[in-house]
This record gives structure tokens, C-alpha cells and sequence, in this order.
């Protein structure tokens, strides 16, 4: 088999709750009328539109443009642009199936050679530090987990929200054979390069 690309992902999904806040230690005479304590309050939950959200990769093979998409993946996000500290966002991609359009390519990308999916079924990307950049423009800051293998990553993306409707758009660069990538004469540059254009388009709709 002939394998003609190879990538990697990402995206964005669900974040785990927050952990409650820890109580102060009681005191030694505790008073008669004590105030309620108020319930710490965590961002909107927004759920992806899968028809209209899109993670796709850009590479080449033998200097020739390769696009492909992870058809199977999962993205939500807790978010408030005006709680950035508690805004998380985990993402989900099955790495068992890929779209290239080359079905040498399809069949190749999940084997021990590339994504090894029978091993590590998944990828998965976490954020917990996100930050504003202005216009509209932020920073996603987490891990980057494909074949087993856990990077740093910051991903870079546009974010318009109208009502309980949002729009997100982002794209990142990484490197495949930071995370085992291509294996055997696969781990070449010259003929299949290092560097991997990620991209990710979500439509999501806050969570009443």
C-alpha cells in the first residue's frame, strides 16, 4: 500500500465541571444565623452543529497540496468571553477514520505507521487557559494528545457570537513527528514534511 499523506489532528468539545470551590475550615463557635453560600457559576455550555463544523488537515506529498478531515469527532465548549478563567474546552477525534478522497491514503493513515487508531483510537485536545487577543481574536492554551503521545499546543482562533448562536474558526500548525507520526522511512521529511496545517471550523449553539 502507498500511502500518499499523513496528519493529525484537533478541534474542541466538552469541558469537564469545574471542581467546587473548598470550604473554608468551620470555626469554633459557629453563629446561629450563618449566609448562604453562593453556588460558584461556570460559562455557558455551546454544542457543536455537526453538519456545519468541519477538522481538516493540509500537507503534501512528494510537493503535492494533500487535504483530508476527521469525519468522526466531538466539540463542545464552556465558555464566556467574559470569564476566560473558568472557559475550558476538550475536543474528541476518533482517529479511525480519515477522508482524504484516496482510499490507499484512508487506509493507510489509521496503521502502526501513522495514527496507529487500533492502539490509540483517539485524539483528544484540552484547554484550560484562554486568553482574548482583541477584535474577536483568542488563544486556546492545553494539550495535544495523538498516538499516546501529549504536547503543548496554543490554538489560535476567530469567534463571533450573536445571540445563543456562535461561529469559531481556527488553524494551527504541528509537528507529526512529534508525536510518532510516520514511522520506519516514513519519519523522512523529504518526501512526506514535518509540519502539518490543522484546521478546524465550529457552528454551536448555546445551551439553555
Amino acid at each position: 500500500m502507498n500511502p500518499r499523506t499523513s496528519i493529525l489532528a484537533l478541534a474542541l468539545a466538552v469541558a469537564a465541571p469545574l471542581a467546587p470551590a473548598r470550604s473554608a475550615p468551620a470555626p469554633a463557635h459557629t453563629p446561629a444565623h450563618t449566609p448562604a453560600q453562593t453556588p460558584a457559576q461556570t460559562p455557558a455550555l455551546w454544542r457543536i452543529d455537526p453538519g456545519a463544523s468541519h477538522l481538516g488537515f493540509v500537507t503534501s506529498f512528494g510537493g503535492v497540496r494533500v487535504s483530508g478531515e476527521f469525519p468522526v469527532w466531538d466539540a463542545s465548549i464552556r465558555f464566556d468571553p467574559k470569564d476566560l478563567a473558568h472557559s475550558r474546552v476538550v475536543a474528541v477525534i476518533d482517529m479511525r477514520r480519515v477522508r482524504t478522497g484516496n482510499a490507499d491514503q484512508e487506509q493507510a493513515l489509521p496503521t502502526p505507521t501513522f495514527f496507529d487508531a487500533p492502539a490509540f483510537p483517539q485524539a483528544r485536545f484540552e484547554a484550560d487557559h484562554i486568553v482574548a487577543l482583541g477584535a474577536g481574536h483568542y488563544a486556546a492554551s492545553g494539550t495535544l494528545t495523538v498516538r499516546g503521545a501529549s504536547r503543548p499546543l496554543t490554538l489560535p482562533f476567530t469567534l463571533a457570537i450573536s445571540g445563543a448562536q456562535a461561529a469559531m474558526t481556527g488553524e494551527v500548525t504541528i509537528s507529526r513527528l512529534a508525536f510518532g507520526i510516520g514511522q520506519n522511512e516514513w519519519k523522512a521529511t523529504d518526501t512526506l514534511p514535518d509540519p502539518v496545517q490543522v484546521t478546524v471550523t465550529i457552528h454551536a449553539r448555546r445551551v439553555p
